[in-house]
């Protein structure tokens, strides 16, 4: 068997497989603690981490034999900074990906602007670099004691094993990578005032990167012979849970954030459009991602604001969508609750109706929320398609993923058809137990993972294709940095 653990930014997944590649068993911990001290600071206490995965593996041994398990490997939330001690002691609370305190060192960072070339991206407040020089402008003696600067899943790798590595994927996220050569970057890690000495070692997602501790096995019941591989960072596993790793398969992620994931065999870049350039987990193959901060998140807060519900959201867009002379009427969402990366860049952004009249009414703004953020979406696929990455299978995850008349309305709006595929949230955890798999039984990915089974294809409607077009442009008006 082989074991996937998947640190979310509020739970943690643990799921196991057998040879075949079956999921036989999974669990959960749900209430992993988030600290916001201030307006925009996000922060979590590393131990929670391991309060959730003894919990994890205390729910896994009811139903399993860890001893058993062969290997372990990992996916978790990507550029959160975790920060020890030369006694391996947490120094301050990580500093989380959705955290836009870092914004004024972002700009430092790329005073010299041959750093973009290096890493592929723009400095970002969600990156690593940036969180960590804010401590050294603002925490300096916590600053002068990091010994290691370590990603949320390989502090829980070094609890288990020991060990100090981070996978190509998630080191692409810190601001510290040389994307192109995979590898660390003198240049970059000068910039935010680190050193090499502080990295952990680089290696591919199915890499081994050491063995479960005495301790550990003995804590939880694995044998002394578990091996423990790379991993990945979240989106790079669940694109290896899906089996996306070719040139041309993509997908369209409508979760809390909205992801276009696209994997290339070359190392691309559209950093003008904040675009994320990565190395996937997969040795030889990078991705493009695009991320916008807020998808269904939107509508979580339309439906407490609003006192609505999913089923109201979907009558009243059918609705609309059958009508051309209530959409061509109905105000227009921006839909930036938590600011925006891609394509803009701006953490100060915010969410926003305009053109409401005496006549707006519920049914109308649900229709404005829902096409706000498929054109969110639209903007991310116009700067992803910019770098010349191919998208010619584009699937859609994703909790969205299950409102047709949601899915209908974005065909249109991308004018391209759409593939539903079956893809539980537990996909990064899948893709993490696959990369376990993979890395002990020494198999080449090629080998292994296939693509996704298409549940069905979603048809664009042309005859509204002008109408959204000229709403798309009226939208893109609105925004003003």
């Amino acid at each position: 068997m082989y074991l996937g653990i998947d640190l979310g930014t509020s739970s943690m997944k643990c799921l196991v497989i057998g040879e075949e590649q079956e999921i036989i068993h999974s669990v959960s911990s749900d209430d992993i603690p988030l600290s916001n001290p201030k307006s925009g600071w996000s922060e979590q206490d590393p131990s929670s981490w391991i309060v959730a995965l003894d919990q994890c593996m205390l729910r896994l041994k009811e139903k399993i034999n860890i001893n058993d398990i062969n290997s372990v490997s990992f996916s978790g939330h990507m550029h959160g900074a975790t920060c020890i001690n030369k006694d391996y002691e947490i120094i301050r609370p990580c500093i989380l990906w959705n955290d836009t305190r870092s914004h004024q060192e972002c700009s430092e960072i790329m005073t010299d602007k041959s750093v973009m070339d290096i890493a592929g991206n723009i400095a970002m407040p969600g990156f690593t670099a940036p969180k960590v020089l804010w401590i050294k402008r603002n925490e300096n003696k916590n600053f002068n004691k990091i010994y290691k600067a370590l990603l949320p899943k390989d502090y829980l790798r070094f609890y288990l094993t020991g060990e100090f590595f981070s996978d190509l994927s998630d080191a692409s996220g810190t601001y510290w990578l040389d994307v192109e050569k995979r590898d660390w970057s003198t240049r970059l890690l000068e910039a935010s005032s680190m050193n090499i000495s502080q990295m952990p070692n680089v290696c591919e997602g199915t890499d081994q990167t050491g063995i479960i501790k005495k301790d550990i096995a003995e804590k939880y019941g694995f044998n002394m012979k578990c091996k423990v591989y790379g991993g990945a960072g979240d989106n790079a596993a669940a694109a290896v849970g899906l089996g996306l790793y070719e040139e041309g398969d993509a997908s369209i992620s409508l979760g809390t954030s909205g992801v276009i994931f696209g994997s290339t065999k070359k190392f691309l870049k559209n950093y003008d459009d904040a675009i994320h350039s990565f190395c996937h987990c997969l040795p030889n193959t990078w991705h493009l991602m695009s991320v916008m901060l807020s998808c269904t998140s939107n509508i979580n807060w339309f439906i407490n604001t609003f006192n609505s519900s999913i089923d109201e959201i979907t009558k009243f867009l059918k609705e609309s969508i059958s009508s051309d002379i209530s959409m061509s009427n109905s105000p227009y969402y921006l839909p930036y609750l938590t600011g925006e990366r891609t394509p803009l860049n701006d953490p100060h952004i915010r969410a926003s109706f305009h053109n409401m009249g005496i006549e707006t009414d519920k049914n109308t703004l649900v229709y404005s929320l829902i096409e706000g953020i498929s054109f969110g979406l639209f903007d991310n696929y116009q700067a992803l398609s910019k770098t010349g990455i191919k998208l010619n299978n584009l699937f859609v995850i994703g909790g969205g993923s299950k409102n047709k008349e949601w899915i209908k309305l974005l065909a249109s709006i991308l004018d391209r058809d759409l593939a539903i595929t079956e893809a539980s949230d537990a996909m990064a955890a899948y893709g993490a137990a696959r990369l376990a798999y993979l890395g002990f039984n020494n198999l080449k990915h090629q080998d292994v993972l296939k693509p996704p089974l298409v549940k069905e294809i979603i048809k664009k409607n042309n005859n509204t294709k002008s109408i959204l077009k000229d709403r798309f442009d009226s939208w893109k008006k609105y925004y003003v940095k």
